[in-house]
C-alpha cells in the first residue's frame, strides 16, 4: 500500500493527513487521524452534465458502529440503519462549508463521503471538513478552497479557550461558549455555535482566534495540494447567447427591476414574471437550452437585487435595511388538551409550537456512536409542510433541513431550561411551520418561549431569534434585518442568531460567497441584537414570566430521595414491592436512579400517595425520636410496636419503668397506642423506651390497675 503522511499541530494536538490508495477510484481520497479518532473522506464527481437549475451535491457522513469497538443497535438489528440525528447534522456542517466554494455553472454530481473509521476522543465533524477540504483540492473536481474549520470553547472558570477541544472537555457545565467556524483567507464561511448567554464582543474574539486557525491549516493544506494535487477539470460556465442577453435588456430589465422593488413580499410575484420571460424566450428564432434561459434570469436577479439595496438601500418590500416585519404572539388559547402552546408571526412566517411534559422515562434514550445510553430530557422537533410555501409536495417524515433546524431550535432553548432538581419532567417541544417566508427556524425559537411559559415550565428567561443578512455589490456591502423572500434566496449571508436579553444563545450561519469578513459578522451581531430586543418585548407583552402551575393535564411529578442501599428495598424482589405501590396508588410510573433519585409521576394526587408509601418504607428512625406505636404482641421480655406499615420495634419490659419489674402483664395491650421515644436503631432493629418518654407510666397504670 502506498502512503504518504503529513501533519500538523493544531491546539497542541497533532492532526495528520494519509494518502493512500485504499480508495484508489474515487476522484481524490484522504485519511484524517487525530488522537486515536480516524475518518476517511472521499470525494467523486460524475462524467455527464445534469438538467437541474441548482448544483447537485450530496455530503453523507457514515457513522459505524464498529469505530466505537461496540456491537451497537437493536437486539434484532445489528447493522447500521439511518443516519442519527448527529450524523445528518455533521454531514450538514461539512455541506454547508464547502457547498459556496463550488462554480455555481457546475451541474455535475459530486458526493462527498466521509466515513468514521475510528471515535476516540476527538470529534469526527472538524477532521471531516478538513478531509472534505483536502479530497476535494487533491482531485481533478473545481473548487475554490481549501478551507479551515475549528471548534472552539471557553471555559467558565477562568476564560480560557479550547482548541478542539475533546468529548470530556465539552460539558456545558465548565463551558459557557461552543463555537465551530470555518474560513479561508481571513474570512467567515459557515458558523455553528450554542452558548449560555455570552456577549456579543466575546463571540467576535472567538472568531478572530478561530480566523488565526484557519490559517495555519489552510496555509498546510496549500503545500499538501501542491505536492500531492491533481490538475481541475476546465469547466467553463455555458455562454448566454447575444439574443437571450439583448431580449432580456430590452423587455425584461426594467420590468424585474420593478417587480422586486415593489413593496410586495414573498416570491411569487417573481415567478410569474420568470413564466412570462420563459414563454417570451422561447419564442426566439434560434432555440436555447431552457436551462441557459432559466439561469439567465437567475443571475439577473441576483444582480438587479444586489445593485438596488447596496446601492440604493431599497429592499423588494420596501422595508429600511435594519426593520423588522410586523410581529405577533400569543400564548396558549389552542385548546386546554395541550400543555402549553405559543403562536408567532414575523411577517408571512408564521409558526406554531406546541408543549408536551412527560415523565422522566418519557426521555429520548440516545444511543450512537457517539453517545450511548444518554438521556436526552428536553427535545424540539420542527416541521415543514409543503404548504407553508403555497407548494403541493409530500407530507410526513423529516429530512435533513427538519432536523437541522429543530436541533438549532433546540441549542438555542437549552440554556433557559430549568435543571433536572427544579423541573424533573421531560419536556418536548414541536414547531410547525404554518406559513415561510425567512427564517422559520428563528421563528419557531420565539414561538417555543411562548408555549414553555403558557406551559408553566419555569425558563429563566425568554428567547427570541432572528435572521439577518449581507449583499456584497463591488467592494461595498449592505447588512439586512430579518431578510425573507429574495434576499434570503439570492442573499448572501444567512445569519441567525438566538438569545435573551442577557446574550446569545445559538448561531448559525450559511454564505453563498467564499466567505464573509469578521468586522462585518460584529456589525451583524450587534444588529440582530437590536432586533431581538425588539421581538422580546413582542413576547413579553403576549406573556410575561411562565405561569405560575403547569397544565391540569400534564402529569404530576413527585421527587424524594431515598438512600442507594435502600433501593433493593423499594424495588423488591423481582419487582413485587415497587409494582404493589404502582397498583395501590395508580401512579403512572416510578422512576428511581442509582444515586437514590425517585421520581412518581401520577396524575389526581396518585404521585403524592406512592411518595407517602415510598418515605414510609424507607424512613431511618433517630435514636430520641418521638412516635406513637400500636402494641401488636406482648412477650414476657416485652412487647412488640408497629410504628408503620413498615417498621416494628421492641419495648423491652425494662423500658416500661424506672425501677425493675418482672412482668408487663396488666400494662400493656394490644391494639392500644401509646408515644414511646426510640432508644436505639441498631442493624435494622429499632429499640423503644415508654419510661423516657413518661417516666410515671409504670406508676399511673400500676395504680389504675389496682384500682
Amino acid at each position: 500500500m502506498q502512503s504518504t503522511t503529513y501533519e500538523l499541530e493544531v491546539g497542541g494536538k497533532i492532526m495528520s493527513a494519509v494518502f493512500t490508495d485504499l480508495a484508489s477510484q474515487a476522484s481524490g481520497s484522504v485519511l484524517m487521524r487525530c488522537g486515536e479518532t480516524a475518518v476517511l473522506v472521499t470525494a467523486v464527481m460524475g462524467e455527464k452534465t445534469v438538467s437541474l437549475p441548482y448544483f447537485p451535491l450530496s455530503v453523507e457522513f457514515e457513522e459505524k458502529f464498529y469505530a466505537a469497538g461496540a456491537i451497537l443497535g437493536s437486539r434484532f438489528i445489528r447493522r447500521e440503519g439511518k443516519p442519527s440525528d448527529e450524523a445528518i447534522l455533521s454531514a450538514r456542517i461539512v455541506d454547508r462549508t464547502i457547498r459556496p466554494l463550488f462554480p455555481s455553472h457546475l451541474r455535475r454530481e459530486v458526493q462527498v463521503v466521509v466515513t468514521v473509521l475510528a471515535i476516540g476522543e476527538e470529534d469526527p465533524d472538524v477532521l471531516g471538513v478538513i478531509g472534505a477540504s483536502l479530497a476535494l483540492g487533491v482531485s481533478n473536481i473545481p473548487w475554490s478552497g481549501p478551507i479551515g474549520a475549528v471548534r472552539l470553547a471557553r471555559r467558565t472558570a477562568d476564560g480560557a479557550v479550547l482548541i478542539n477541544p475533546r468529548y470530556v472537555e465539552r460539558s456545558d457545565e465548565t463551558n459557557d461558549i461552543e463555537l465551530l467556524a470555518c474560513g479561508q483567507d481571513g474570512t467567515i464561511n459557515m458558523i455553528e455555535t450554542a452558548a449560555r448567554e455570552v456577549d456579543e464582543a466575546t463571540i467576535v474574539a472567538l472568531l478572530e482566534t478561530a480566523r488565526s486557525v484557519h490559517e495555519s491549516l489552510v496555509s498546510w493544506q496549500r503545500e499538501i495540494i501542491t505536492a500531492h494535487g491533481s490538475e481541475k477539470q476546465g469547466l467553463l460556465p455555458p455562454e448566454t447567447p447575444a439574443p437571450i442577453r439583448e431580449l432580456f435588456a430590452s423587455k425584461f430589465h426594467d420590468l424585474l427591476r420593478d417587480t422586486i422593488f415593489s413593496n410586495r413580499p414573498g416570491k411569487a410575484h417573481l415567478y410569474t414574471l420568470k413564466d412570462e420571460w420563459m414563454t417570451v424566450a422561447a419564442s426566439l428564432p434560434e432555440p436555447v437550452s431552457p436551462t441557459i434561459v432559466s439561469d439567465y434570469f437567475e443571475q439577473m436577479i441576483d444582480e438587479v437585487l444586489h445593485q438596488g439595496i447596496v446601492r440604493e438601500g431599497r429592499r423588494p418590500d420596501g422595508r429600511r435595511l435594519d426593520a423588522v416585519r410586523p410581529l405577533f404572539a400569543q400564548a396558549g388559547g389552542i385548546s386546554p388538551v395541550l400543555h402549553g402552546s405559543g403562536i408567532f408571526y414575523r411577517g408571512d412566517t408564521h409558526i406554531f409550537s406546541a408543549l408536551t411534559l412527560g415523565g422522566p422515562d418519557a426521555a429520548q434514550l440516545i444511543d450512537t456512536m457517539e453517545e450511548r445510553s444518554v438521556k436526552k430530557r428536553f427535545m424540539h422537533h420542527y416541521n415543514f409542510p409543503p404548504f407553508s410555501v403555497g407548494e403541493v409536495g409530500r407530507v410526513g417524515g423529516q429530512n435533513r433541513r427538519m432536523i437541522g433546524h429543530g436541533a438549532l431550535a433546540e441549542k438555542a432553548l437549552v440554556p433557559v431550561i430549568p435543571p433536572v432538581a427544579d423541573f424533573p419532567y421531560t419536556i418536548r417541544l414541536v414547531s410547525e411551520t404554518l406559513s415561510s417566508n425567512g427564517s422559520s427556524s428563528m421563528g419557531s425559537v420565539c414561538a417555543s418561549s411562548l408555549a414553555l411559559m403558557d406551559g408553566g415550565v419555569p425558563i429563566t428567561r425568554p428567547v427570541a431569534g432572528i435572521a439577518s443578512g449581507v449583499m456584497f455589490y463591488d467592494e461595498a456591502y449592505a447588512l439586512l434585518t430579518d431578510i425573507q423572500g429574495p434576499e434570503d434566496e439570492f442573499g448572501d449571508m444567512d445569519f441567525k442568531v438566538a438569545g435573551t436579553s442577557v446574550g446569545v444563545t445559538a448561531i448559525q450561519m450559511d454564505v453563498k460567497v467564499s466567505g464573509v469578513p469578521v468586522s462585518v459578522l460584529a456589525e451583524a451581531l450587534t444588529a440582530a441584537k437590536a432586533a431581538r430586543e425588539t421581538i422580546l418585548t413582542t413576547i413579553t407583552d403576549a406573556i410575561a414570566t411562565p405561569r405560575a402551575t403547569i397544565s391540569p393535564r400534564a402529569p404530576e411529578i413527585v421527587t424524594l430521595s431515598i438512600l442507594p442501599e435502600q433501593i433493593g428495598l423499594v424495588i423488591g424482589g423481582g419487582g413485587k414491592t415497587i409494582n404493589g405501590i404502582k397498583a395501590d396508588s395508580g401512579v403512572a410510573e416510578i422512576t428511581i436512579e442509582e444515586d437514590g433519585q425517585v421520581f412518581i409521576t401520577g396524575t389526581n394526587g396518585t404521585a403524592t400517595a406512592a411518595a407517602d408509601r415510598i418515605r414510609a418504607l424507607t424512613k431511618r428512625y433517630q435514636v430520641g425520636e418521638v412516635v406513637v406505636a400500636t402494641i401488636t404482641k406482648l412477650a414476657t421480655f416485652g412487647a412488640f410496636a408497629k410504628l408503620d406499615a413498615y417498621n416494628e420495634g421492641l419495648i423491652h419490659i425494662s423500658e416500661i419503668a424506672p425501677v425493675r419489674i418482672e412482668t408487663i402483664a396488666g400494662l400493656l395491650t394490644v391494639g392500644e397506642t401509646i408515644p414511646v421515644v426510640v432508644s436505639k436503631v441498631e442493624d435494622g432493629k429499632i429499640g423503644l423506651s415508654i419510661k423516657r418518654h413518661d417516666p410515671d407510666f409504670y406508676t399511673r397504670r400500676l395504680g389504675t390497675n389496682t384500682a
